[in-house]
């Protein structure tokens, strides 16, 4: 662990990772509830929108307006994470179950470590590579046609995972404000309007219905607002600044468990054989990733050696 990493509280870590590790599982719950009245990318977007107008305003007091370069990197990892990311999941989730699309979402460290060793040059352990091995398996097994699942739903997921991921590791070098709550603030409202103009191009306005707003969904609503955005991905935006993107990562096999225990338990959904054999297989496969070493680079006889870039 580097120096900048050690002065962070190991209190305010545990908390920050507990609150992604447990909201964040009971989300996929809460927009399978909104889902069943309301258009998705509209939904998002408004969700975003209430969200990040209130962190910003609360965030950007006493401090310097945000330059453009800090928008635009906040721009991309909006749209990498919350438009692409957030956005495919809420759509994922109109035609799969809540439980099946938090197994798939828990591929992100599969992702990570993959473009970390491909974009960055990370080496990665022998456990690492028999980690992506396994959770890819396990994703194959789970996407197979003629399984009863949406086959579509579940590789538009996978392709989310694989941009949030690459959002992730764009953001710990980009250029985003220095404080963590207004970093996400931005990328929150940059991805509102994204998703706002998706969801109107798309026509889901016409979506839109007095059911939309019945009790249920409305509660659902709000909690995502004001507990998976307000603070969950405030979190993690925090988490993105001053931990390892591989320590961050391990919400990826806790937020499964608890998305299928809600789901099992709220929506009745069920869990065949072949959801728990693949499901297993991608925890394993996070668990094997996120706890692996990284390599020790050796230097080359008569070469200066450099260290190894360390994960944020």
């Amino acid at each position: 662990m580097t120096a900048a990493f050690a002065r962070r509280s190991p209190a305010a870590v545990a908390l920050a990772l507990a609150t992604v590790y447990l909201v964040w599982g009971s989300t996929y719950l809460a927009i399978r509830v909104t889902d069943r009245t309301m258009p998705p990318f509209l939904m998002s977007s408004v969700r975003f929108l209430i969200a990040g107008a209130a962190l910003y305003i609360f965030a950007a007091r006493g401090r310097a307006r945000p330059s453009w370069q800090e928008w635009r990197a906040a721009a991309i990892v909006g749209a990498a994470l919350l438009l692409v990311g957030n956005g495919g999941v809420a759509w994922a989730e109109t035609r799969l179950e809540s439980g099946l699309a938090a197994l798939i979402v828990a591929i992100i460290p599969l992702w990570v470590a993959l473009m970390d060793r491909l974009f960055f040059g990370r080496r990665l352990s022998t456990t690492a590579i028999a980690g992506l091995v396994v959770g890819f398996a396990g994703v194959a097994l789970l996407v197979r046609p003629g399984d009863g699942g949406d086959v579509v739903a579940m590789l538009v997921l996978v392709a989310t995972t694989s941009a949030w991921a690459g959002g992730s590791l764009y953001a710990r070098g980009a250029t985003l404000p220095e404080s963590p709550l207004l970093a996400a603030a931005m990328q929150m409202l940059a991805a509102s309007l994204f998703l706002g103009i998706f969801g109107l191009a798309t026509g889901e306005a016409s979506g839109i219905h007095a059911d939309s707003f019945a009790t249920k969904p409305v509660i659902a609503f709000v909690y995502l607002v004001l507990v998976g955005s307000l603070i969950a991905f405030s979190a993690y935006a925090w988490l993105l600044k001053n931990v390892r993107i591989s320590v961050v990562s391990t919400y990826a096999f806790v937020n499964p468990v608890v998305a299928v225990a809600l789901g099992t338990l709220f929506l009745n959904e069920a869990i065949g054989w072949t959801t728990v054999v693949a499901g297993a297989a991608i925890v394993v496969a996070v668990v094997l990733i996120v706890t692996a070493r990284t390599p020790v680079q050796r230097p080359v006889a008569g070469a200066a050696s450099e260290p190894l870039k360390a994960a944020a």
